[in-house]
Protein backbone atom coordinates (compact mmCIF):
# COMPACT_ATOMS: atom_id res chain seq x y z
CA UNK A 1 0.00 0.00 0.00
CA UNK A 2 1.20 3.52 -0.76
CA UNK A 3 1.50 4.92 2.73
CA UNK A 4 2.61 8.42 1.80
CA UNK A 5 2.62 10.96 -0.97
CA UNK A 6 6.34 10.91 -1.66
CA UNK A 7 9.63 9.84 -0.22
CA UNK A 8 11.33 6.48 0.07
CA UNK A 9 10.06 4.04 2.72
CA UNK A 10 12.84 3.40 5.20
CA UNK A 11 14.89 6.41 4.10
CA UNK A 12 14.57 8.03 7.53
CA UNK A 13 15.83 4.86 9.19
CA UNK A 14 18.73 4.61 6.75
CA UNK A 15 19.72 8.23 7.29
CA UNK A 16 19.47 7.82 11.06
CA UNK A 17 21.74 4.77 11.06
CA UNK A 18 24.29 6.53 8.87
CA UNK A 19 24.21 9.62 11.07
CA UNK A 20 24.81 7.54 14.17
CA UNK A 21 27.65 5.65 12.49
CA UNK A 22 29.50 8.83 11.54
CA UNK A 23 28.76 10.48 14.87
CA UNK A 24 30.13 7.57 16.88
CA UNK A 25 33.13 7.21 14.56
CA UNK A 26 33.90 10.89 15.10
CA UNK A 27 33.42 10.44 18.87
CA UNK A 28 30.86 13.25 18.96
CA UNK A 29 28.01 13.05 21.48
CA UNK A 30 24.38 13.65 20.59
CA UNK A 31 24.47 16.68 22.85
CA UNK A 32 27.47 18.16 21.04
CA UNK A 33 25.94 17.52 17.62
CA UNK A 34 22.76 19.17 18.83
CA UNK A 35 24.70 22.19 20.07
CA UNK A 36 26.26 22.73 16.65
CA UNK A 37 23.03 22.20 14.72
CA UNK A 38 20.60 24.01 17.01
CA UNK A 39 18.88 20.79 18.07
CA UNK A 40 18.39 19.29 21.50
CA UNK A 41 19.96 15.96 22.43
CA UNK A 42 16.54 14.28 22.33
CA UNK A 43 15.83 15.66 18.86
CA UNK A 44 19.13 14.29 17.56
CA UNK A 45 18.20 10.92 19.06
CA UNK A 46 14.84 11.03 17.29
CA UNK A 47 16.56 11.70 13.96
CA UNK A 48 18.92 8.77 14.55
CA UNK A 49 15.91 6.52 15.23
CA UNK A 50 14.22 7.73 12.06
CA UNK A 51 11.35 9.34 13.96
CA UNK A 52 11.95 12.88 12.67
CA UNK A 53 13.41 14.38 9.55
CA UNK A 54 16.33 16.81 9.87
CA UNK A 55 15.43 20.36 8.96
CA UNK A 56 17.22 23.59 8.16
CA UNK A 57 20.98 23.24 7.76
CA UNK A 58 21.23 20.20 10.07
CA UNK A 59 22.49 17.84 7.34
CA UNK A 60 25.18 20.20 6.00
CA UNK A 61 26.46 21.08 9.48
CA UNK A 62 26.43 17.45 10.65
CA UNK A 63 28.19 16.22 7.51
CA UNK A 64 31.03 18.71 7.96
CA UNK A 65 31.30 18.31 11.75
CA UNK A 66 31.40 14.51 11.56
CA UNK A 67 33.69 14.33 8.54
CA UNK A 68 31.14 12.32 6.53
CA UNK A 69 32.55 13.69 3.23
CA UNK A 70 29.16 14.25 1.66
CA UNK A 71 27.66 10.87 2.61
CA UNK A 72 24.97 12.39 4.84
CA UNK A 73 24.09 14.99 2.22
CA UNK A 74 23.73 12.29 -0.41
CA UNK A 75 21.45 10.05 1.66
CA UNK A 76 19.42 13.05 2.81
CA UNK A 77 18.30 13.55 -0.79
CA UNK A 78 15.96 10.59 -0.23
CA UNK A 79 14.43 12.22 2.82
CA UNK A 80 11.12 13.73 1.91
CA UNK A 81 7.93 13.93 3.89
CA UNK A 82 6.33 10.50 3.55
CA UNK A 83 3.81 11.28 6.26
CA UNK A 84 4.81 8.15 8.14
CA UNK A 85 7.37 7.89 10.91
CA UNK A 86 9.91 5.16 10.27
CA UNK A 87 8.91 3.29 13.42
CA UNK A 88 5.30 3.10 12.14
CA UNK A 89 6.15 1.53 8.79
CA UNK A 90 6.35 -1.98 10.22
CA UNK A 91 2.86 -1.65 11.66
CA UNK A 92 1.41 -0.30 8.41
CA UNK A 93 2.80 -3.22 6.43
CA UNK A 94 0.92 -5.58 8.74
CA UNK A 95 -2.25 -3.47 8.74
CA UNK A 96 -2.36 -3.25 4.95
CA UNK A 97 -2.54 -7.03 4.52
CA UNK A 98 -4.39 -7.97 7.72
CA UNK A 99 -7.46 -10.18 7.54
CA UNK A 100 -8.76 -8.51 10.69
CA UNK A 101 -8.11 -5.20 12.47
CA UNK A 102 -9.60 -4.64 15.93
CA UNK A 103 -8.93 -1.32 17.66
CA UNK A 104 -9.54 -0.13 21.22
CA UNK A 105 -9.08 3.63 21.61
CA UNK A 106 -9.44 5.91 24.60
CA UNK A 107 -8.50 9.51 23.76
CA UNK A 108 -9.33 10.36 20.14
CA UNK A 109 -11.03 9.04 17.03
CA UNK A 110 -8.70 6.37 15.54
CA UNK A 111 -6.68 7.22 12.45
CA UNK A 112 -8.64 4.79 10.28
CA UNK A 113 -11.82 6.72 11.10
CA UNK A 114 -10.52 10.29 10.81
CA UNK A 115 -11.55 12.92 8.28
CA UNK A 116 -8.94 15.16 6.68
CA UNK A 117 -9.82 18.13 8.88
CA UNK A 118 -9.74 16.08 12.09
CA UNK A 119 -6.46 14.39 11.12
CA UNK A 120 -4.94 17.78 10.35
CA UNK A 121 -5.98 18.98 13.82
CA UNK A 122 -4.42 15.87 15.39
CA UNK A 123 -1.09 16.37 13.59
CA UNK A 124 -1.16 20.06 14.53
CA UNK A 125 -1.18 18.99 18.19
CA UNK A 126 2.10 17.08 17.82
CA UNK A 127 4.80 17.90 20.35
CA UNK A 128 7.51 18.60 19.23
CA UNK A 129 5.57 20.46 16.56
CA UNK A 130 5.54 19.49 12.87
CA UNK A 131 5.98 21.88 9.97
CA UNK A 132 3.26 22.38 7.35
CA UNK A 133 4.81 19.93 4.90
CA UNK A 134 4.98 17.20 7.52
CA UNK A 135 1.39 17.82 8.61
CA UNK A 136 0.00 17.65 5.07
CA UNK A 137 2.04 14.55 4.29
CA UNK A 138 0.74 12.92 7.46
CA UNK A 139 -2.85 13.74 6.54
CA UNK A 140 -2.42 12.30 3.03
CA UNK A 141 -0.88 9.11 4.39
CA UNK A 142 -3.65 8.70 6.94
CA UNK A 143 -6.35 9.12 4.30
CA UNK A 144 -4.61 6.57 2.07
CA UNK A 145 -4.79 3.97 4.86
CA UNK A 146 -8.57 4.05 4.75
CA UNK A 147 -8.58 2.13 1.48
CA UNK A 148 -8.39 -0.83 3.89
CA UNK A 149 -12.17 -0.74 4.37
CA UNK A 150 -12.82 -1.39 0.68
CA UNK A 151 -10.01 -3.87 0.03
CA UNK A 152 -10.84 -7.24 -1.53
CA UNK A 153 -11.07 -9.63 0.14
CA UNK A 154 -12.64 -7.35 2.72
CA UNK A 155 -10.99 -7.47 6.14
CA UNK A 156 -13.08 -7.73 9.29
CA UNK A 157 -12.67 -4.43 11.16
CA UNK A 158 -14.03 -3.50 14.58
CA UNK A 159 -13.59 -0.65 17.03
CA UNK A 160 -14.35 -0.14 20.70
CA UNK A 161 -14.20 3.58 21.42
CA UNK A 162 -14.44 5.28 24.76
CA UNK A 163 -17.16 7.93 24.72
CA UNK A 164 -14.48 10.46 25.72
CA UNK A 165 -12.72 9.78 22.42
CA UNK A 166 -15.82 11.04 20.62
CA UNK A 167 -16.16 14.25 22.64
CA UNK A 168 -12.88 16.15 22.14
CA UNK A 169 -13.57 18.98 19.63
CA UNK A 170 -10.10 18.84 18.09
CA UNK A 171 -9.84 21.55 15.46
CA UNK A 172 -13.32 22.85 16.25
CA UNK A 173 -16.76 21.54 17.20
CA UNK A 174 -17.61 21.56 13.50
CA UNK A 175 -14.58 19.43 12.72
CA UNK A 176 -15.61 16.89 15.33
CA UNK A 177 -19.22 16.86 14.15
CA UNK A 178 -18.12 16.16 10.57
CA UNK A 179 -15.93 13.32 11.80
CA UNK A 180 -18.70 11.78 13.88
CA UNK A 181 -20.91 11.66 10.79
CA UNK A 182 -18.00 10.00 8.96
CA UNK A 183 -17.72 7.41 11.75
CA UNK A 184 -21.41 6.63 11.34
CA UNK A 185 -20.92 6.24 7.57
CA UNK A 186 -18.02 3.81 7.99
CA UNK A 187 -19.98 1.92 10.62
CA UNK A 188 -22.62 1.08 8.01
CA UNK A 189 -20.15 -0.99 5.97
CA UNK A 190 -20.89 -4.71 6.20
CA UNK A 191 -17.34 -5.57 7.29
CA UNK A 192 -17.13 -2.91 10.05
CA UNK A 193 -18.54 -2.82 13.57
CA UNK A 194 -18.17 0.21 15.83
CA UNK A 195 -19.04 0.10 19.52
CA UNK A 196 -18.90 2.81 22.16
CA UNK A 197 -17.92 2.25 25.77
CA UNK A 198 -20.25 4.37 27.93
CA UNK A 199 -18.99 6.27 30.93
CA UNK A 200 -21.12 4.54 33.56
CA UNK A 201 -19.50 1.08 33.60
CA UNK A 202 -18.54 -0.12 37.09
CA UNK A 203 -16.05 -2.66 35.67
CA UNK A 204 -13.77 -2.10 32.73
CA UNK A 205 -11.32 -4.45 30.96
CA UNK A 206 -9.33 -1.71 29.18
CA UNK A 207 -7.72 0.19 32.02
CA UNK A 208 -4.22 -0.58 30.73
CA UNK A 209 -4.80 1.66 27.71
CA UNK A 210 -5.41 1.49 23.95
CA UNK A 211 -4.16 -1.23 21.60
CA UNK A 212 -4.67 -2.63 18.11
CA UNK A 213 -5.16 -6.31 17.30
CA UNK A 214 -4.19 -7.68 13.89
CA UNK A 215 -5.13 -10.99 12.38
CA UNK A 216 -2.60 -11.71 9.67
CA UNK A 217 -3.50 -12.80 6.15
CA UNK A 218 -5.25 -16.19 6.11
CA UNK A 219 -5.55 -15.76 9.91
CA UNK A 220 -2.44 -17.87 10.46
CA UNK A 221 -1.23 -15.72 13.35
CA UNK A 222 -2.18 -12.76 15.51
CA UNK A 223 -0.35 -9.61 16.58
CA UNK A 224 -0.94 -6.93 19.18
CA UNK A 225 0.35 -3.40 18.57
CA UNK A 226 0.79 -1.07 21.54
CA UNK A 227 1.97 2.53 21.42
CA UNK A 228 2.67 4.89 24.29
CA UNK A 229 4.74 7.82 25.48
CA UNK A 230 7.93 5.84 25.88
CA UNK A 231 7.82 3.66 22.79
CA UNK A 232 5.84 1.20 20.75
CA UNK A 233 6.01 -2.53 20.25
CA UNK A 234 4.39 -5.69 18.91
CA UNK A 235 3.29 -8.63 21.00
CA UNK A 236 3.44 -11.84 19.01
CA UNK A 237 3.95 -14.61 21.56
CA UNK A 238 1.53 -16.51 23.75
CA UNK A 239 0.13 -16.10 26.33
CA UNK A 240 0.43 -12.32 25.88
CA UNK A 241 -1.42 -12.22 22.55
CA UNK A 242 -4.20 -14.47 23.78
CA UNK A 243 -4.62 -12.37 26.91
CA UNK A 244 -5.12 -9.17 24.93
CA UNK A 245 -7.52 -10.79 22.46
CA UNK A 246 -9.52 -12.08 25.43
CA UNK A 247 -9.47 -8.60 26.95
CA UNK A 248 -10.84 -7.16 23.71
CA UNK A 249 -13.66 -9.68 23.77
CA UNK A 250 -14.60 -8.55 27.26
CA UNK A 251 -14.45 -4.90 26.17
CA UNK A 252 -16.89 -5.63 23.35
CA UNK A 253 -19.25 -7.28 25.83
CA UNK A 254 -19.00 -4.28 28.17
CA UNK A 255 -19.56 -1.73 25.38
CA UNK A 256 -22.87 -0.76 23.81
CA UNK A 257 -23.93 -2.86 20.83
CA UNK A 258 -23.35 -1.33 17.36
CA UNK A 259 -26.95 -0.09 17.02
CA UNK A 260 -27.01 1.64 20.41
CA UNK A 261 -23.50 2.95 19.76
CA UNK A 262 -24.65 4.59 16.52
CA UNK A 263 -27.51 6.27 18.40
CA UNK A 264 -25.07 7.61 20.99
CA UNK A 265 -22.72 8.94 18.30
CA UNK A 266 -25.67 10.64 16.61
CA UNK A 267 -26.62 12.21 19.95
CA UNK A 268 -23.09 13.54 20.55
CA UNK A 269 -23.06 15.03 17.03
CA UNK A 270 -26.45 16.71 17.52
CA UNK A 271 -25.27 18.35 20.72
CA UNK A 272 -22.25 20.00 19.11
Amino acid sequence: MNIGNNGSPGAAKAFGRLLRFHRERAKVSQETLGHHTGYSKSQVAMIERGERRPRGNFVDVADELLGAQGALVEVAEELKASGVAAWFEDYLEEEARAAGVHWYETHLIPGLLQTEAYARAVFSCACPSLDDEEIEAGVAARMARQALFHRKPAPLVSFVLEKAALAKPLGSPGTLKENLHHVLHIGRLRNVEIQVMPEDRHTHAGLNGPFILLETAKRESQLVYVEGQGGRYFLSEQPDVGDVFARYGILRAQALNPEDSAELIEQVAREL
